[in-house]
């Protein structure tokens, strides 16, 4: 079997490009699900980086074995055809939701640290969509080979600023009274689950496409662990912000706090990250579509942005808090069944 590291590395970026939408680089997401539960925060993004290794990777390796073109035939393949019916109504609106948490992410990125409005953010956002979009799976593996690395390097750098600071092992130890219980023990499942769920849009079509298992096998580990990564120098840092809750881009205030003179370069990485989840997403929404009536991509990816707008104008902070947390928890039979599903027989073309 060939090993293609090249290839490998491009499917790691798209998968972390997918994961790391608006509310993982602003670190509002890492905020709602872990940073708030401090110590127990960090335990908890262990145990998601190994979901993220483990399931990633099996989620895409099944999807080309099976040869699945789009997320609603991988369901139906872990869910049997009528509940997988089901499933794939409730992705289609999941989607369309995290669609406009990243619409309207871009567009609190333009409001509160460019002073520009929130419309024009997410206008131009959809303009830009529009032409990688043309360029199909080209333009996806381009953008987020770009993006990603340069966040990864970003986060890391955050890290080590935070590391150096009087207080940080006090503050990285310190467990919160106010933890609620049952919300800390789930949260690293439903995180996983949310987001291994809804990255099925665009994971399982790529990985058809690129068919070799040994690739998709390394692609999937290599952006598991560049996940684990971002996620705990993410958490490291945000930490060490009073009040972070308060903020609907937290990563933007610190970096502006640490690195002033990096804050303009950063608040673009975080907007190109946002971006390649918004093309994501409305990629595998219009490979989806595309299943139940064949129409032209322009018509397709039309409506699809349309409909996001729409929601994309509910505050940032008030459509990620409550849908999120939502969508993680009906993800969980999704997360559960892909755990449990043993590998299909490899084609004969592996």
């Amino acid at each position: 079997m060939r090993k293609n590291w090249n290839q490998a590395f491009q499917i790691a970026a798209v998968y972390v490009g997918t994961v790391v939408g608006a509310g993982f680089a602003t670190g509002r997401e890492i905020v709602e699900f872990f940073s708030r539960y401090g110590f127990f925060g960090f335990i908890s993004i262990l145990m998601s980086g190994f979901l993220f290794i483990i399931l990633g990777s099996k989620l895409m390796r099944t999807a080309a074995q099976i040869g699945a073109k789009s997320y609603q035939e991988f369901n139906n393949y872990l869910f049997g055809r009528w509940a997988g019916s089901v499933i794939n109504l409730l992705m289609l609106f999941m989607l369309l939701g995290v669609c406009a948490v990243m619409l309207s992410g871009a567009g609190a990125v333009f409001e509160e640290q460019l002073e520009i409005p929130k419309n024009m953010g997410i206008l131009l956002t959809i303009i830009l969509s529009y032409i990688v979009m043309l360029l199909g799976t080209r333009g996806l593996f381009a953008v987020n080979a770009f993006v990603v690395p340069l966040m990864v390097s970003f986060s890391l750098f955050l890290m080590v600023l935070s590391l150096k600071l009087p207080n940080f092992v006090q503050q990285f130890l310190y467990i919160p009274p106010s933890v609620v219980g049952w919300k800390t023990a789930i949260s690293p499942f439903s995180y996983a689950a949310l987001n291994l769920g809804l990255a099925q849009a665009v994971l399982v079509p790529i990985a058809t496409e690129v068919k070799n298992d040994w690739t998709i096998k390394w692609g999937g580990i290599l952006g598991g662990l560049a996940l684990t990564f971002i996620l705990i120098g993410s958490h490291a840092t945000l930490i060490m912000l009073p009040n972070v809750e308060l903020y609907q881009i937290p990563m933007a205030i610190i970096m502006k706090n640490y690195a002033p003179f990096l804050y303009g370069i950063f608040v673009l990485i975080i907007y190109g990250e946002i971006f390649t989840s918004v093309i994501g997403n409305v990629f595998g929404l219009d490979r989806q579509l595309q299943q139940y009536k064949q129409v032209p991509a322009v018509i397709s990816v039309t409506a699809i942005f349309t409909v996001s707008y729409l929601i994309s104008l509910v505050n940032y902070g008030t459509l990620l808090s409550y849908l999120y947390p939502l969508f993680g928890y009906i993800c969980m039979t999704f997360f559960v069944l892909l755990w449990m599903k043993p590998y299909p027989p490899a084609r004969k073309n592996y």
